[in-house]
């Protein structure tokens, strides 16, 4: 339906019903505003059905909360991973000293390294 400026308003259906009556015929048909997932504000009805795990992570997942924990652990994670991968690097003996080198360059020197210290310890 489209609407002109010149419809006036008590031709609307939905203008006509106050807020009331509409969340007391939400309560009557058993859904309620009271069961909302976190930062979830869905108005659920009790016919529907329970949600699984799935959906109820997914939907946990989804909230602004979770996102920001879950991106702290991971800056956290990653910034553990470059300090042990920095820690590594100093250890290893390269020319020039100050050589940049990817992560899998430095496993690849560290592996070498190692079997080599093991040869001079051998002999």
């Amino acid at each position: 339906m489209m609407l002109s400026p010149d419809q006036a308003e008590a031709d609307l259906s939905w203008t006509q019903s106050d807020p009331e009556s509409l969340l007391n015929g939400l309560k009557s048909a058993g859904c309620t505003s009271d069961e909302h997932m976190e930062g979830d504000e869905k108005v659920r009805c009790k016919s529907d059905p329970p949600l699984s795990r799935e959906e109820k992570r997914r939907r946990r997942r989804a909230t602004a909360k979770y996102r920001s924990a879950h991106a702290t652990r991971e800056r956290i994670r990653v910034e553990a991973f470059n300090v042990a991968f920095a820690e590594l690097r100093k250890l290893l003996p390269t020319l020039p000293p100050d050589k940049k080198l990817s992560k899998i360059e430095i496993l690849r020197l560290a592996i070498c390294y190692i079997s080599y210290l093991n040869h001079v310890l051998d002999v």
